[in-house]
């Protein structure tokens, strides 16, 4: 497979306030590439988001903007990209809003989200959070809600299930953006 693994962490309960962002970049099963930046999100951080992600405005404060970073990955977005996220309604939704900040147009893509292909695919699991997905499949998720952390456990997820279950038990939980 190839894709892309995203996670965002945000500054506050608003889904425009994306203060951290991680790309790892997937070819043939294997990953090939990591992109990771802190974002000023220029908007207050809420103590319970500092509290998940370790994350502070004193963090960011000479971190670019969205903006800023959008020119730096834009390329990746492109219709027919493969985009992986673990709860992907909430890291697509974050980058459309803090995308929709700017006036920058979202980008058109196709989303595959590890939380839906666990539920179905890993069904025996407690419960399918990333943390637990990652233990039960061996995956090192080194720090939690760090977002680099996050995507790498999203990608191995997804490699790991595609090398278990095929193509075709995944294609249907591919959607377009």
């Amino acid at each position: 497979m190839n894709f892309i693994a995203m996670d965002f962490e945000t500054a506050n309960r608003f889904p425009e306030s994306a203060c951290s962002l991680a790309l790892v970049m997937v070819r043939d099963n294997k990953i090939v590439d990591r992109f990771y930046t802190v974002i000023n999100p220029q908007m207050p951080f809420d103590a319970r988001n500092i509290q998940v992600h370790q994350i502070t405005a004193e963090d960011v404060k000479n971190a670019p903007t969205m903006a800023e970073v959008w020119p730096k990955i834009s390329q990746l977005y492109q219709p027919g990209m493969l985009v992986a996220a673990h709860n992907a309604r909430f890291d697509t939704n974050v980058m459309k809003q803090s995308l929709a900040r700017y006036s920058i147009d979202e980008p058109h893509y196709l989303v595959i989200d590890t939380l839906a292909t666990s539920r179905a695919l890993e069904s025996d699991l407690p419960n399918h959070k990333l943390d637990t997905v990652s233990d039960a499949l061996n995956i090192n998720l080194w720090h939690h809600h760090n977002a680099l952390s996050d995507s790498e456990a999203c990608a191995e997820i997804l490699i790991k299930q595609n090398q278990e279950f095929g193509d075709d038990a995944l294609k249907n939980f591919i959607y377009q953006i």
